[in-house]
């Protein structure tokens, strides 16, 4: 876990960051999220160009159990979307931190990073 310690942020509605250093980053869903939502079987995912607001939905995961929506934790633009996702969903299950993310989207504001938790923080918060 180290890696996701060092280099993952955390909104409080289960979504990672994961900076890459050159004013993008990935975004996904955590795994505690894709726990709780069980079996993927479909991610509607953002188009490349759209304009993402931080804390509005920009995606959404439909499981065995429910749909929910994803939540931009980061502004900016969607660069790029993991195409993956539209023929294996369960990706997200299986590697919800490397293969299973969800849009790489260039920052509109880095200090939106500062905005987020840490994994510590983040593990904190699921406990309360």
């Amino acid at each position: 876990m180290n890696a996701i310690e060092n280099n993952y942020k955390f909104a409080t509605t289960h979504e990672w960051v994961k900076d890459n250093g050159d004013g993008t980053v990935l975004v996904g869903i955590s795994q505690r999220a894709q726990e709780l939502l069980g079996d993927v079987v479909f991610v509607e995912l953002p188009e490349e160009g759209d304009i993402t607001t931080a804390g509005e939905n920009f995606s959404l995961i439909e499981s065995v159990k429910a749909a929910s929506d994803v939540y931009a934790p980061v502004s900016g633009e969607v660069l790029a979307v993991n195409e993956a996702l539209d023929d294996s969903p369960e990706t997200v299950n299986e590697s919800p931190f490397d293969e299973g993310w969800i849009a790489k989207i260039k920052l509109s504001d880095p200090a939106d990073l500062d905005n987020l938790m840490s994994y510590e923080r983040y593990l904190a918060s699921l406990e309360d």
